[in-house]
């Protein structure tokens, strides 16, 4: 296993966490650092030497934290416009190393880990392959496999975009707004809220539990072996869903009373009605709070942009969000 990244203090000290893992674990694992800038231009190095069998993206340029934070104009635009007001800065490294990999001829999975639920698409929307994510409906399908003791694979599956996940982070009482479809040998529950009221996440980011979901799906693709689970983007696909993988390619496991487009079109309202919609021209859209709030900070930005105009964007935004969180 090949870890790369920028900061060389911390990569040197992913290697050595790692091997140590893999010690108690006693799994039979090497470890190679090397020193990589995606934003400097140097995922294409990393993957021509390597060539890897499975490629997983987890860097961003904006930290997962804004989740929790609140000192800042900057995380309260986040906070009332929701987390697609980060998109720009969690697809800027996935779609370099996505561009990458199509100028390689690279053929291997790329798994998505920075926002895949609306990432995964606008990568789509470049024309570059990308496999799925990990965590966010895998986040939600594991604690409820728990709570409910519903642990074979395949009985218990999740329809979930990662804006259903907020409520889970408030005590039970105080829950509202949609929540994930969850079937359980095919049959709805009909009150999940009711159903998982033990079930209660951090108000940060659940790294412990996403993380972690990844782990069995990496191993079964580079394996070529088969897994069924959960994972947002598959395929570029909006919001999350029941997937299988076999033979290194992943498919959708739905239900079987939900059909395809039913399940695109459940996960997709949820941008459409407010957050990030990347149109099939590829064109993407701001839409309902998040727009409005943007127009009020920066009026050219709420209007969207094409995906081909990436980088530009980017740095637009970040001057934004550099102004705004300069401001208590």
């Amino acid at each position: 296993m090949v870890i790369a990244g920028r900061n060389q203090d911390r990569l040197a000290w992913l290697g050595t966490a790692s091997a140590a893992r893999a010690a108690i674990f006693a799994r039979p694992v090497v470890f190679t650092t090397y020193a990589c800038d995606v934003l400097a231009g140097g995922a294409a190095d990393a993957l021509g030497a390597f060539r890897p069998a499975v490629v997983v993206q987890a860097a961003s340029v904006q930290s997962s934290s804004v989740i929790a934070a609140s000192w800042s104009a900057w995380s309260r635009l986040v906070a009332e416009g929701g987390l697609s007001a980060t998109a720009v800065f969690q697809a800027v490294l996935s779609t370099r190393v996505a561009a990458a990999m199509t100028s390689l001829g690279l053929d291997a999975p790329l798994i998505n880990c920075s926002f895949p639920d609306v990432v995964n698409p606008m990568i789509k929307a470049l024309g570059h392959r990308v496999a799925c994510g990990i965590g966010n409906v895998a986040i939600l399908s594991n604690v409820f496999a728990a709570e409910s003791r519903v642990l074979e694979p395949g009985r218990l599956k999740v329809l979930a975009h990662y804006q259903t996940i907020a409520p889970w982070r408030r005590p039970a009482e105080a829950r509202s707004g949609a929540t994930p479809r969850v079937f359980i040998d095919g049959v709805e529950v009909a009150d999940v809220f009711g159903a998982f009221r033990a079930v209660r996440l951090t108000p940060e980011p659940a790294i412990e539990i996403s993380g972690a979901s990844g782990v069995p799906l990496i191993l079964a693709l580079a394996a070529g072996e088969t897994w069924r689970g959960h994972v947002p983007g598959p395929d570029g696909l909006p919001g999350g869903y029941p997937v299988s993988a076999s033979g290194g390619v992943i498919d959708l496991d739905l239900p079987r009373s939900v059909s395809r487009d039913e399940s695109i079109a459940w996960n997709a309202r949820f941008e459409e009605e407010n957050g990030l919609v990347v149109d099939a021209d590829g064109l993407v859209r701001y839409t309902g709070v998040l727009r409005d709030r943007l127009r009020e900070h920066a009026p050219s930005l709420a209007e969207g942009f094409a995906m081909q105009d990436l980088d530009d964007v980017h740095a637009t935004m970040d001057a934004l969000r550099a102004r705004l969180q300069s401001r208590a």
